[in-house]
């Protein structure tokens, strides 16, 4: 804990001990990779950290605003104090830092961008439209990304251990669930390009749009079939034609005969 005399020091850098720092609760990034955090810290090793943290007091506690890839690097390269600039921020003005920070590095996945969306508009209860001002996004940007939550958390696993784009992404989002899994399972095999993937989704949306010719039921009750032909028997003996029918019924099956006369023998 520290005294109010931080609150004094806002905008100033001040050292604080890397395990006293506490991260950020609304941090979009969920992955990060141990490579490039390890090639980091060997630069801060050698170089020392060039770019100060950013964190605000929350109940007496340095609470990370923006820097955690940093933080993580400084905890690697085994530093014990590392310089922060101290700022006063609200929760929610944290939060957005955090997203906007992060959004602003391209290997942040995109579904990660989604869900910190989400994420900012549930906690604060913003609309789309505040949410888009205040990461400088269009509200038709946030709304395309807030639509990838559609997919479940298995279908996410394999679309980014397929490193498929955020395009490849959107262009499954037009099919059903059901009819998504299988086509996303031929696009990772055969790796689709986007335009591939679009073409295939159109053409599976129009076949599945497509007309479809009636089917005439069959009819499962075989006296219908009897009633019709007693009454076509009725009908050629009322018109005069001399016709014979006979039904006959064996071990399993009923055979029955129509002879009608042939009008040019009689004659």
């Amino acid at each position: 804990m520290w005294d109010g005399k931080i609150q004094k020091r806002i905008g100033a850098v001040v050292k604080f001990p890397v395990e006293a720092i506490r991260p950020n609760p609304a941090q979009p990034r969920r992955y990060f990779a141990y490579d490039r955090l390890l090639s980091l810290a060997q630069s801060i090793g050698e170089n020392g950290l060039l770019q100060p943290l950013t964190v605000t007091m929350q109940d007496g506690v340095p609470t990370l605003v923006a820097g955690e890839r940093r933080l993580r690097a400084c905890k690697l390269a085994g530093l014990k104090t590392v310089p922060c600039i101290v700022v006063k921020q609200t929760d929610e003005q944290a939060a957005v830092l955090a997203l906007v920070e992060n959004l602003q590095r391209e290997d942040l996945h995109f579904f990660e961008q989604a869900e910190g969306i989400r994420r900012l508009i549930d906690d604060y209860h913003l609309t789309q439209e505040q949410a888009a001002a205040r990461l400088g996004f269009s509200q038709p940007t946030v709304a395309n990304k807030l639509r990838l939550l559609a997919f479940s958390p298995a279908e996410r696993d394999k679309l980014a251990a397929a490193n498929a784009s955020e395009r490849h992404a959107r262009a499954l989002l037009g099919l059903p669930e059901t009819a998504r899994a299988a086509l996303m399972v031929r696009m990772v095999a055969e790796n689709w390009t986007v335009a591939r993937t679009e073409r295939e989704v159109a053409h599976l949306k129009e076949v599945e749009n497509a007309p479809r010719r009636r089917v005439t039921p069959l009819v499962k009750d075989v006296r219908l079939f009897f009633n019709t032909v007693d009454r076509a028997v009725e009908t050629m003996r009322q018109s005069g034609v001399a016709v014979n029918a006979e039904k006959r019924q064996g071990d399993g099956f009923i055979e029955w005969v129509v002879r009608i006369p042939d009008e040019r023998k009689v004659r």
